[in-house]
C-alpha cells in the first residue's frame, strides 16, 4: 500500500462513525484517494457530508498511521488478499430491522502475525458475561484448548470474565486467538487485559474498526459484536445474564446464518439466565469442543461419540439378564427356583447360567447358583 493510499485510508476511517455504508460506496466508485479529497471539500454527497460534518477538518491519518507503525500493526482493507471477504458477505442477508448497522468494515487496524483470512476459515467465538462463575471459566478453558488442539482460532472480545478466560486458554494450549476490540488498537481495555492483549498480538491478531487513540464506548461494544459474529464459524456463549452483551453477538451469528450455540448452566445461576433462553429459542447445547468444532470444521468433521460407562452386563442377552437378575444379592437358588423368579422354562435357565459362569459373573455349588463376589 502506497503512501498516499494508506493516507487517505487512515483518513477515512476517522472521519465518520462506522460503519458506514454510504462511504464504503463512494469509496468503490472513486477509490479512497478521491473519496478522502471529496469529504475535506464536503463534495461527498449529502448523507456522507452530513455524517462527517463534525470530523472532516480533523485529519489524524499521519498520526494514527505513525502509531500503527510503532505497534507493528497493518491496515486490512477490502484490496488487501487478507480481507476475509467471504465471511463478511453474510451482511448482505441480514434483515432489514438489523440493516443500519449490518455492514462490513471499510478498513480493519490489525497488530499481530495472523492472517485474518486463515484465521476466519476456521474459528469459533466463545463470549459470555464479565461476571463469569468458576464453572463458566472451566468450561471456556476446556473448550477454548480443545477447539485450538484441533486447529480451530479463538475469537472473543478481549473482556473481563468469559472472554478473557477463553484468550487465556488459547495462548496456554499455544494456538490462535484474536481480540476484536470496541476502541483502538493502542487502547487497552479493559486495563487490567494490558498484558493479556499484549500477548494476543505477539501470536494471534488484535483488530478493531476504530482508529488508534478511540476510546471504548457502549455503541461501540454493540457495533464490534457483529464482527466477532462474522469472523466466527460459529458463536458459543458459555455464560449470559438475562441481559448482556454475549446475547447480543448471539444474535447476530443468528442473523449472519451462522450457527449458535449455548452451554447449559446451573438452574439456580443468574450467570446462565441468557444461555438458557438461547437454548429455549433454538440455540444448540454444545458440552465439549467436538461438538464445537461440528458448527466450523469441514464436512464430515463429526464429533466422537460420548464414551458410557462400561458394564458387563451390557453385552448380555435377554435371557442371561433374566437368569441374572433372578439370583439374590445374597444366598443361592436352584436351577428350578431361578425359572420361577426368572419366568423362563427351567430347560432355558441351564444354558444362560453356564455362560455366566464363563463370564465369571455367577458361581455354582451343590447345584446352587449365586451371584459371584465383585
Amino acid at each position: 500500500m502506497t503512501d498516499d493510499l494508506a493516507v487517505a485510508w487512515a483518513y477515512l476511517a476517522r472521519v465518520v462513525e462506522p460503519p458506514c455504508p454510504a462511504l464504503t460506496e463512494l469509496v468503490a466508485q472513486v477509490g479512497p484517494v478521491e473519496a478522502a479529497d471529496r469529504v475535506r471539500r464536503g463534495q461527498a454527497g449529502e448523507d456522507i457530508n452530513r455524517s462527517a460534518e463534525a470530523r472532516r477538518q480533523l485529519d489524524c491519518a499521519a498520526r494514527d498511521l505513525e502509531v500503527l507503525d510503532r505497534l507493528g500493526g497493518r491496515l486490512i482493507t477490502a484490496h488487501d488478499d487478507e480481507w476475509p471477504l467471504l465471511a463478511f458477505t453474510g451482511f448482505g442477508g441480514v434483515p432489514e430491522r438489523l440493516r443500519s448497522q449490518a455492514h462490513a468494515p471499510m478498513v480493519l487496524w490489525a497488530v499481530g502475525p495472523a492472517a485474518l483470512d486463515e484465521i476466519a476459515y476456521r474459528a469459533a467465538a466463545l463470549v459470555g458475561t464479565r461476571a463469569a462463575t468458576a464453572y463458566g471459566e472451566f468450561v471456556t478453558a476446556d473448550l477454548a484448548t480443545g477447539l485450538v488442539e484441533r486447529e480451530v482460532a479463538v475469537v472473543s472480545g478481549g473482556a473481563y470474565g468469559i472472554d478473557g478466560a477463553a484468550h487465556r486458554a488459547a495462548l496456554a494450549a499455544e494456538g490462535t486467538t484474536v481480540a476484536v476490540l470496541a476502541g483502538g488498537v493502542d487502547v487497552p481495555y479493559p486495563a487490567g487485559h494490558t498484558a493479556l492483549l499484549r500477548r494476543i498480538a505477539e501470536s494471534g491478531l488484535v483488530i478493531s474498526e476504530y482508529p488508534p487513540g478511540t476510546r471504548p464506548a457502549r455503541h461501540r461494544f454493540l457495533t464490534r459484536n457483529r464482527l466477532v459474529a462474522a469472523l466466527a464459524g460459529a458463536t458459543v456463549v458459555v455464560e449470559a445474564g438475562a441481559r448482556s452483551g454475549a446475547a447480543n453477538t448471539a444474535a447476530w451469528a443468528r442473523a449472519l446464518g451462522r450457527p449458535v450455540c449455548a452451554v447449559p448452566g446451573p438452574v439456580t445461576s443468574a450467570a446462565s439466565v441468557g444461555c438458557h433462553v438461547l437454548l429455549r429459542d433454538g440455540a444448540r447445547i454444545v458440552t465439549r469442543a467436538d461438538e464445537v468444532v461440528e458448527c466450523v470444521g469441514r464436512i464430515g468433521e463429526l464429533a466422537s461419540e460420548e464414551q458410557h460407562p462400561a458394564s458387563p452386563l451390557d453385552e448380555l442377552s435377554e435371557a442371561e439378564k433374566r437368569v441374572y437378575d433372578a439370583l439374590p444379592r445374597r444366598g443361592a437358588r436352584t436351577p428350578d427356583e431361578i425359572a420361577v423368579a426368572s419366568g423362563l422354562p427351567a430347560r432355558h435357565v441351564l444354558g444362560p447360567l453356564a455362560n455366566l459362569e464363563l463370564q465369571g459373573l455367577v458361581t455354582s455349588r451343590d447345584g446352587r447358583w449365586k451371584l459371584a463376589l465383585r
